[in-house]
Parts: structure tokens; C-alpha cells; sequence
């Protein structure tokens, strides 16, 4: 799943595939970090419009780092999965509008759409008996049933949907100057961050119930 924002923070992928684990998540978040320390690098003035200075300059680098990301996910796994695709162009056309416009708000606003995009289709997947998830990663979990891979669809969407209503509400706390933008972005690079961990690895059980195989070397440690 990682995904970063309006032109900002936004990974959305956090479920592990199978083979090069590592990799993938670097893919996933280093965008994201590469934003969070180009705006903190550059908020140094005081005012809005430093504020909104360092969100732009922080979103360029953003932009540039999502598409140095797919470049290696195609070179190294020899591929860009759906899902990355998806995130990357929001990323880019939500990253252009807010240079344009000098809008810091369209960085808050696009975390709730891809949430609720990805929230949609996997719900509705999952609904209609589709295992979307596994079509938008492309990710080999080996042994994982269809039935698997149904419930990872349909507990990813809850969690997306949450993760949506939870950023909205905070976008609406930041134009009711109940929220500044800087606690939102540590909120949305590390607490939204650990909780995506949190929550794959409350997946696990559910994989291994459901024919998820476990790598030789991790079952000759256990032996």
C-alpha cells in the first residue's frame, strides 16, 4: 500500500509484498520523507508566505522524488504496480495545482481523494467478490487464497476510509485555524506512517490463515 500529498505526502501502498520487501517501501516512502525534510529545510521565514514557500518548494521535490520512484520500481522489479500508478499522477496533477495556484491547501485536500479512490474500489471489489487489491499491487503473496486476498481488500478499504474521514477532518480543523499545517504534515509522515505498519502487520495472521506460504529461511529459523 505507501503512498504524500498535494504535491505532498502521500504513499499509499503499506502491504508487503512477498519479494523485495525493502525495496518496495523505499518506493513507497522515501517521497514522502524527501518531502517532509524539503519543507522543513526551507520553512525557515515566518509569515503565510513562508509557509506556503516551503510547501511548494517541499511539493517540487515531491514530484521529482515520486517519479525517480517509479523509474526504479520499473528498472529494479520490472514493473510499476496500478497502485503506484494511480498515486503518482494525483500526486503530479495535485503537486502542479498547488504550484500554480500557490495553494497549500490542495496538499491537505489529496490524501482525502486517494483514500477515499482507493477506500471505493476496494470496498466495492470486495463486494462484488473482486480481490482488487491483488490486481493493483501485483503482488506475488505466495500461497495467499482469493478469499485471502478478498478480506485484505475489504480490511485495506476500512482503513483507507478511515484514514479519509480522518484527514478531512483535519483539512477542515486547519481552514477553521484550529490546526496549523505543520502539525498536520508530522501527523501525516509519521503517525500515518507507523499506523500503516501497524495495521500490515496486523495482517499477518490473516494472510497465514489463509495459505500465505512462509519463506524456507524464516521456517528453518523456527525449526
Amino acid at each position: 500500500m505507501s503512498d504524500v500529498l498535494p504535491g505532498g505526502p502521500e504513499p499509499v501502498t503499506a502491504l508487503p509484498p512477498a519479494k523485495n520487501g525493502w525495496l518496495n517501501y523505499a518506493i513507497d516512502y522515501a517521497p514522502l520523507l524527501i518531502f517532509f525534510i524539503a519543507y522543513k529545510l526551507s520553512s525557515g521565514g515566518d509569515g503565510a508566505f513562508a509557509a506556503t514557500t516551503a510547501a511548494i518548494k517541499g511539493t517540487i521535490a515531491f514530484m521529482v522524488a515520486i517519479v525517480i520512484a517509479m523509474a526504479v520500481s520499473k528498472w529494479k522489479l520490472g514493473k510499476i504496480s496500478p497502485m503506484l500508478w494511480m498515486s503518482s499522477v494525483l500526486v503530479l496533477g495535485f503537486g502542479a495545482l498547488t504550484i500554480w495556484f500557490h495553494d497549500e491547501r490542495f496538499i491537505v485536500m489529496k490524501p482525502t481523494i486517494i483514500y477515499a479512490a482507493f477506500s471505493v474500489l476496494l470496498l466495492g471489489g470486495w463486494w462484488f467478490g473482486k480481490p482488487m487489491l491483488k490486481y493493483l499491487l501485483q503482488s506475488a503473496l505466495e500461497g495467499l487464497t482469493d478469499r485471502g486476498w478478498l478480506l485484505l481488500s475489504r480490511n485495506w478499504g476500512l482503513f483507507f476510509g478511515v484514514l479519509g474521514i480522518a484527514n478531512h477532518i483535519m483539512y477542515e480543523m486547519i481552514q477553521a485555524k484550529q490546526m496549523s499545517f505543520d502539525l498536520w504534515l508530522t501527523i501525516k509522515v509519521w503517525g500515518v506512517t507507523a499506523l500503516s505498519f501497524l495495521f500490515t502487520f496486523a495482517q499477518v495472521p490473516v494472510m497465514l490463515k489463509n495459505g500465505l506460504a512462509i519463506p524456507d529461511e524464516a521456517a528453518t529459523d523456527k525449526s
